[in-house]
């Protein structure tokens, strides 16, 4: 809406052309031409009271058409700084963020540089206990094997020694001589039985240990393995996988 001020400077200015319009209506005519006598006072007037009721707006509008090249060429320049600052602040911008990706990926370079070093070390340690583990099981499957073949060989000896003992009492006694060699043939045969029992049991107990050991190693193994695939993968970018999973739970 346009102000009361402005509305009210239109309207002077229509009734000042309509009562310029009425002076030359009624202006005494020169007789034979077209022309006519104004008075040149009241026309005068008329015209000085037509250029006040002009609205100032129209004077502030001609004061922007006088400056227009000049109000554009300060607009080109403001618009000239404004995208010069706004490039400048581009660049740095970019620049921070290039400089603080690199530092991103150095650091994660360095943390993986450090998972794979403790992954390794990891590796090693487990390595070692499990030979370790292995010398320790060996050992003790030949202690045992050693400790059950003395006492084998020694119930065999005691349970011989018993044998012939009895044998050569039998012996002595010639009413029984035929009852001694039985006995003692008896006495021998289940020596040399128990002592087969005994040795048996000593193998069966270092094989069954070995293999327990064996499969402790295979295991310890290819956890070892799939931790490297796993820490390779990781490098790579890849998804672990289930089983890599398992292999990182391992190692951690």
């Amino acid at each position: 809406m346009r102000p009361a001020g402005t509305l009210a400077a239109v309207y002077r200015v229509f009734e000042t052309l309509d009562a310029l319009v009425t002076v030359v209506e009624e202006a005494r005519g020169l007789p034979m031409t077209s022309n006519c006598v104004v008075p040149r006072g009241d026309v005068l007037d008329l015209l000085d009271e037509l250029r006040e009721a002009f609205p100032g707006e129209l004077d502030d509008a001609q004061d922007v058409l006088d400056h227009r090249d000049e109000l554009m060429s300060t607009a080109e320049r403001r618009a000239d700084e404004v995208t010069e600052q706004a490039d400048q602040d581009a660049d740095k911008l970019l620049g921070d963020a290039r400089a603080e990706a690199d530092r991103l990926v150095a650091q994660a370079q360095a943390e993986a540089e450090q998972l794979v070093g403790r992954a390794r070390h990891e590796a090693e340690r487990t390595v070692a206990d499990a030979q370790s583990q292995h010398q320790e099981l060996v050992q003790r499957a030949h202690a045992e094997a050693e400790r059950m073949t003395e006492a084998g060989r020694a119930s065999y000896e005691h349970a011989v020694a018993e044998g012939r003992a009895e044998q050569a009492r039998l012996v002595a006694q010639t009413e029984v001589v035929q009852a001694a060699h039985i006995e003692s043939g008896r006495i021998i045969d289940a020596g040399e039985r128990e002592a087969g029992r005994l040795r048996t049991e000593c193998d069966q107990y270092i094989e069954s240990s070995l293999s327990g050991f064996e499969d402790t190693l295979t295991r310890t193994l290819q956890t070892v393995q799939r931790g490297r695939v796993h820490r390779g993968a990781r490098g790579r970018g890849e998804p672990a996988g289930p089983r890599d999973r398992i292999g990182t739970d391992l190692l951690d």
